[in-house]
C-alpha cells in the first residue's frame, strides 16, 4: 500500500474519529459555552502536542523558524474562524442549515487547491465532490428544504475557513516537520478561543468553570477532544497532506456526518429515513470514487 492510500486511510480514521464523538461534544457544550469548551480543548491540545514533541521529536523543534510560526498560526487562524463562524451561526439557523453549508467546503477547496497548488480539477474530482454535496443535502434536510437566513452567511464564511485550512494545510505540510507546525497552530486557536470566550462569555465563565469541569460529560468530552479529535487528529492530517491533494482530503472529511448519523443511529435513538440512508451512500460512493480513481501529479508549492 502507498504513503498516499495510508494517509488517506488515516484520515478517515479523522473523519470517524469526530463524527463518532459528535454527541459527546453536543452533550457537554449545552453545559459549558462552545468558546470556553474550545479554549480548554484546544489549549490542552497544544500542550499535548508540545509535550510529545519534546520528549519523542526534540529534534523536530531545531527546524523552528519565524516562517513556520506565521504559517502556524495563519492556519490557526483559518481554523479559529471556522469553529467560531460556526459557534455563532448556529444562534441564527437550524442544524441542518449548518451541517449542509459547512460541508460545502468540499467544493470550495478544488478551486483553492487549483490557485494554490495548481493541483488540476479533474472530471472525476467535480464528481465526487457533486455527490458528496448532494449526499451533504440529503442527510442534512430530511424531510424538510434548505431556507437561507442570517445565520447562513455566517455558517458559509465558516465554511470559507474550513476550506482554506485544509488548502493552506496542503502547502505547508511538506515544508516543514508536522508536529511542531500542528502544535503551534493548535496554540493559535487555543489563545484566541480563550480571547474570544472573555469577551463574548465574559471572565466569570472561564474563571468559574470549575464546577462545570468536574460534571462527568463536560470532563469526558474535554478528554476525547484535547486527544483524540484536536491533538492527534490535526497531527495526522499535517503529516497525512505532505502524500494526499487538498480536494481528497475534503471529500473523504465529508464523511464525518456520515459517523456522526451512525453514532447517533446506534446510541443517541435516533432514526435515519429513506432520504439520510441515500445521502449516507452518495458520500460513500464520492469518497470511494475519489479512492479508485488516479490522483492527478502534484505540482511543488515552491
Amino acid at each position: 500500500m502507498n504513503r498516499s492510500r495510508i494517509a488517506d486511510l488515516s484520515l478517515l480514521l479523522v473523519a470517524m474519529m469526530w463524527g463518532c464523538t459528535f454527541l459527546i461534544v453536543q452533550n457537554a457544550v449545552r453545559v459549558l459555552p462552545p468558546l470556553a469548551f474550545n479554549s480548554i480543548r484546544f489549549t490542552g491540545a497544544a500542550l499535548l502536542l508540545a509535550l510529545i514533541t519534546a520528549v519523542f521529536y526534540r529534534r523536530d523543534w531545531q527546524q523552528l523558524s519565524w516562517r513556520m510560526v506565521g504559517h502556524a498560526l495563519l492556519l490557526g487562524l483559518f481554523l479559529f474562524m471556522g469553529y467560531g463562524l460556526q459557534t455563532v451561526g448556529l444562534l441564527y439557523t437550524t442544524t441542518s442549515n449548518t451541517g449542509f453549508i459547512t460541508g460545502l467546503s468540499v467544493v470550495l477547496v478544488p478551486f483553492l487547491s487549483l490557485a494554490l497548488l495548481k493541483s488540476p480539477i479533474s472530471r472525476f474530482t467535480w464528481f465526487s465532490a457533486g455527490l458528496a454535496v448532494a449526499g451533504l443535502y440529503l442527510l442534512t434536510f430530511t424531510g424538510s428544504s434548505l431556507s437561507l437566513n442570517l445565520g447562513d452567511g455566517l455558517v458559509l464564511l465558516c465554511a470559507v475557513a474550513f476550506a482554506l485550512q485544509v488548502a493552506y494545510t496542503g502547502v505547508y505540510a511538506p515544508r516543514y516537520p508536522a508536529l511542531p507546525l500542528a502544535t503551534l497552530q493548535l496554540a493559535c486557536v487555543g489563545l484566541l478561543s480563550t480571547a474570544a470566550s472573555l469577551l463574548v462569555d465574559g471572565p466569570a465563565v472561564l474563571g468559574g468553570s470549575g464546577a462545570e469541569l468536574a460534571r462527568p460529560e463536560v470532563l469526558w468530552a474535554l478528554l476525547v477532544s484535547i486527544g483524540p479529535t484536536s491533538a492527534f487528529a490535526f497531527w495526522i492530517q499535517t503529516a497525512c497532506q505532505k502524500y494526499t491533494t487538498p480536494s481528497r482530503v475534503a471529500i473523504i472529511y465529508s464523511m464525518e456526518p456520515v459517523f456522526a448519523a451512525v453514532t447517533g443511529l446506534i446510541f443517541g435513538g435516533e432514526t435515519l429515513g429513506l432520504s439520510a440512508v441515500l445521502g449516507c451512500l452518495f458520500i460513500l460512493a464520492a469518497m470511494l470514487t475519489a479512492e479508485l480513481t488516479p490522483e492527478p501529479a502534484r505540482k511543488p508549492s515552491g
